[in-house]
């Protein structure tokens, strides 16, 4: 079995053997097992399941280039015929508020892999007060969702949470949607999830993607999704069908490629932090990469603000068998160190790892340059390289971990910024923080043991 063996079938057979022992069980206690019919159950088809309806469902938001005055949301239905609607009000303690109703853009309408139309739908709500809480729904005028809540984000530096996750793609379901759902739990507070690609396995089911709106839940409408593709968002060469369809991220990247790989290449800025995403499954195509190498550059020598957050797919350092992204490191790792880059956020490898450049590491306790975490959330592992691919390029790796379901949870308060990595049922598994001087422009990253304490020597640190 090659080292980057897939590990999911465990959870299939284990299944099955949960299943054979309450069979053995029942028989022993002299029972049958039966529906009430005497007929085996059968699955429910995803046909039915699936299908898009005049109700609206799958409400996502996403972040707009200016998130303390506007807000993106899209939603999708069956109806072509009708236009979508979107109603929004600032949030009032009662059920008594005025609501501004926007007429939403509607996609063409796409035949999903299950046999049925969909159609997407978006709104963009402008004019909106920092700091505030509004309220709204989207439908078409008598088929209405719920009434959902968001906040605007502050005009300024204020604190604020967000939180990451690596590849959801298989068993999204039944294994992302608890790690999804606790990650919530410990930062309900959270204003931005970022979803370093590979949110579904196959680009074009409409299975999959329901999958995925179903383990977010409501949380996908009340706070900003921040996403880029991973290559199972890509078939045949083709960015999903979806993908600018049902988000609505901003088109703010590199023009020549708004029409090849829309809504793949962009940033906004939050509450003091600059957040760029990209798209490696380009790598392979010299003219994007020069491209977005000089778009990213811009980007970061025009920040405004004293943090800069890069998410993207395949990692600069793999963590998993021979795989390797050369021209993520020849195109894009000596801009991030230059302009020294918070926090890289990537997936792919199925697996945990993080780590930085080793020229970096200061000392026993703590390094000063961009930090590069690999992670994921989803069934499907991966097993560790040893970090090869790390030291052989000039890098260290500080934690690693295999056979993990990881949510990660990142705060930011000023000149500091904390970040955790929890395993699927809450577990700490690894921490740092990053401080800054923002008068001596002096940065340190330090670890974080287990009480969530800032480890502040050398023995503590091994």
């Amino acid at each position: 079995m090659s080292s980057s063996s897939l590990r999911s079938r465990v959870y299939n057979s284990r299944a099955a053997r949960v299943s054979a022992v309450g069979v053995a069980a029942a028989a022993l206690a002299g029972g049958v097992v039966t529906t009430a019919t005497g007929a085996a159950p059968t699955a429910y088809p995803a046909s039915t399941y699936y299908k898009a309806i005049s109700v609206p469902d799958r409400i996502v938001m996403n972040p707009t280039t200016t998130p303390a005055t506007s807000q993106s949301v899209s939603w999708r239905s069956d109806n072509a015929e009708n236009p979508g609607f979107a109603e929004i009000a600032k949030a009032a303690g009662g059920p008594s508020f005025t609501a501004t109703r926007l007429t939403a853009t509607k996609s063409p309408t796409v035949q999903a892999d299950l046999g049925y139309p969909v159609v997407f739908h978006s709104a963009t709500f402008t004019g909106l007060e920092p700091d505030t809480m509004y309220t709204y729904r989207v439908g078409d005028g008598v088929n209405w969702s719920e009434w959902l809540q968001f906040k605007t984000a502050a005009a300024t530096a204020e604190p604020f949470s967000f939180i990451y996750y690596g590849d959801a793609q298989n068993g999204i379901k039944n294994h992302a949607s608890r790690v999804f759902r606790q990650a919530f739990r410990d930062r309900s507070e959270a204003q931005l999830v970022v979803h370093a690609g590979d949110l579904v396995d196959s680009a074009n089911s409409d299975s999959q993607w329901g999958e995925w709106f179903y383990a977010g839940g409501f949380t996908t409408g009340m706070i900003n999704q921040l996403g880029v593709p991973g290559n199972h968002e890509y078939s045949g060469g083709q960015l999903a069908r979806y993908w600018d369809k049902q988000f609505e991220f901003p088109k703010n990247g590199p023009e020549a490629f708004n029409t090849v790989a829309p809504e793949t290449t962009y940033y906004t800025d939050y509450q003091g932090v600059r957040f760029i995403g990209l798209n490696t499954n380009l790598q392979g195509n010299t003219a994007y990469m020069e491209a977005t190498a000089a778009w990213l550059e811009q980007v970061l020598r025009d920040n405004p603000n004293e943090w800069a957050v890069v998410t993207y797919h395949h990692p600069a350092f793999s963590t998993t068998g021979t795989r390797n992204n050369p021209n993520v490191r020849k195109y894009w790792l000596p801009i991030f160190e230059k302009y020294n880059v918070d926090l890289v956020l990537q997936g792919h490898d199925h697996s945990y790892a993080r780590g930085n450049l080793a020229v970096n590491r200061k000392n026993a306790i703590n390094q000063q340059g961009t930090v590069y975490v690999v992670s994921v959330s989803g069934e499907k592992m991966y097993e560790l390289n040893g970090g090869v691919n790390w030291t052989s390029n000039g890098a260290e790796v500080t934690k690693q971990l295999e056979d993990n379901q990881l949510y990660q949870l990142i705060d930011v308060d000023g000149e500091t910024m904390r970040y955790e990595a929890r395993k699927a049922n809450g577990e700490w598994h690894d921490g740092f923080v990053i401080e800054k001087d923002f008068d001596r422009d002096r940065k340190r990253v330090y670890d974080l043991d287990e009480d969530g304490k800032k480890v502040t020597s050398a023995a503590a640190a091994k």
